[in-house]
């Protein structure tokens, strides 16, 4: 079978993967690499969410590259800006020129007597349009495709769905021939999904409710950050960046640490929060007053109080409650009451897959990934040259992926450095004990975790959540350890 090869290939067009581009092209430049894209554009989950209102829920000083700073007036940006801005990046570095896209990578099998990895992706035929496979061969996999499943989104059984007349709809299958100008819209859910779409609907619908089994903590902050501004036009344009990043992963590691070790005293700042921006008559008790402490679960970011807005303007409304029956007209609740319903958006959730769901063959055998445990973070168990990139849960996805893209090159150039061309990850270290992916309630992580790989008890195994003992681990500390087993 022959196929061409290279020396890295990298899965997913995306944030992360064209991150990846970069680091490979600007400090491995002797690296032949290619990228796999399922799709037909760069952009990843930016490209593929379209729903009305998407934006980030973090902030663009740390949600953009380290290497390439952001400069858009918004600080909390949306969804067509951050896909442009991962759009120019590739352009600027010539990195859209090394993306092959349509490849849907299926299988990655390696060999060791061989040293590489044979990749096989399912493209279809220019010429007859019927699909067919490819196979790739590279020395190192580096897997950028995220963990959502891009081909659906998570939707529980609805009892009564069927005598519905209106249209459901799920956010990630959002198309532009949905209508709710005028109509009676029912949002499910309460996470960050939900909290992007109300008051953006609400702009145009009659009237938009959001029906939540349990409330989420929210929080206001400006999209637009005056200091940070003024920082820019004082400053280079990169130094400037760096401030402001550093300003807020700092803000962020302190209230995230006080969440956790006083969640007490984050319950009452965010309610005073909260009641302030409701007004002191407005009972939070029924509607966002959570059954978790705060951080369990990521705080939903309001940008310009867009959300609270809308609901003390009247166009908008919250009802806590569960589905007992969908009806012709909406949705019965279980307490009795009917909401009635023209469009009903299902902000449900995400489905998560391990390495974009395809199948890791080691030596003719196949990976259980779940049994495997997770490397710094980024690589696992027994699965040679290999990595995967994964953000962080309690702060920005790319601060920890521009990190893992870092370490993967420094990784490469140790290898060359020592002649070796195999790197697997071992534990043989019994005192190691297995621990849950993530520490999150979060439902969509709940659902997922008996797929996904295990983190250990102890470095370099265990994953701290934490920016700065990252750069200490991934940018300067050794690529060398007892867990890494170095092969010619």
């Amino acid at each position: 079978m022959s196929s061409e090869h290279f020396d890295v290939l990298v899965v997913g067009a995306g944030l992360s993967g064209i991150g990846a581009g970069y680091h490979l092209q600007a400090n491995c430049p002797d690296k032949r690499y290619a990228i796999l894209e399922s799709s037909d554009a760069i952009g990843g989950t930016w490209d593929l969410f379209r729903y009305p209102g998407i934006r980030s829920d973090s902030d663009m000083f740390t949600l953009g590259y380290a290497f390439r700073p952001w400069e858009e007036a918004k600080v909390i940006a949306d969804g067509p800006s951050i896909l442009k801005y991962v759009r120019d990046t590739a352009a600027e570095a010539g990195i859209d020129k090394k993306i092959r896209f349509g490849h849907q990578v299926v299988k990655a099998s390696w060999s060791s007597v061989d040293a590489r990895w044979t990749v096989e992706s399912q493209r279809k035929n220019p010429g007859t349009g019927e699909m067919e496979s490819v196979y790739l061969t590279c020395n190192f996999l580096f897997m950028c495709s995220g963990y959502f499943d891009h081909d659906k989104g998570y939707t529980p059984e609805f009892p009564g769905l069927e005598r519905f007349g209106g249209r459901l709809v799920h956010p990630q299958k959002w198309t532009d021939d949905i209508d709710y100008a005028g109509k009676r819209v029912v949002i499910i859910g309460s996470g960050a999904t939900a909290v992007t779409l109300l008051p953006e609907l609400a702009k145009k619908a009659a009237h938009v409710t959001m029906l939540q089994r349990s409330p989420t903590y929210m929080v206001s902050r400006p999209s637009v950050d005056p200091k940070a501004n003024f920082l820019r036009r004082v400053l280079p344009s990169k130094l400037a960046y760096a401030i402001n990043r550093w300003w807020r992963v700092l803000f962020t590691m302190y209230i995230f640490s006080v969440c956790r070790r006083k969640p007490e005293v984050a319950k009452k700042a965010l309610f005073a929060e909260l009641q302030k921006e409701m007004g002191p008559d407005y009972d939070l008790t029924k509607h966002f007053t959570p059954r978790y402490n705060p951080w369990e679960q990521r705080l939903c970011l309001v940008p310009d109080a867009d959300l609270f807005n809308a609901l003390k303007s009247g166009q908008a409304s919250i009802v806590t409650d569960t589905i007992a029956t969908f009806t012709e007209t909406g949705i019965s609740l279980s307490s009795g009451a009917d909401l009635p319903a023209d469009l009903v958006v299902s902000a449900t959730g995400l489905n998560l897959v391990v390495l974009g769901g395809i199948q890791v063959v080691v030596d003719g055998k196949l990976m259980d990934m779940s049994k495997t445990t997770g490397y710094k973070g980024m690589m696992y168990s027994d699965v040679p040259n290999l990595a995967s990139a994964f953000g962080y849960t309690n702060a920005s996805w790319t601060l920890k992926v521009d990190l893992i893209c870092d370490y993967v090159c420094r990784l490469l150039k140790h290898m060359d450095s020592t002649g070796t061309r195999q790197c697997t990850p071992r534990l043989n270290d019994p005192s190691v004990l297995p621990e849950p992916w993530v520490d999150f309630s979060s439902g969509y992580f709940q659902r997922a975790l008996d797929r996904f790989p295990k983190q250990g008890s102890k470095r370099p195994w265990k994953l701290y959540q934490n920016y700065p003992l990252d750069i200490l681990s991934l940018k300067f500390g050794s690529v060398e350890d007892d867990a890494m087993e170095f092969a010619k």
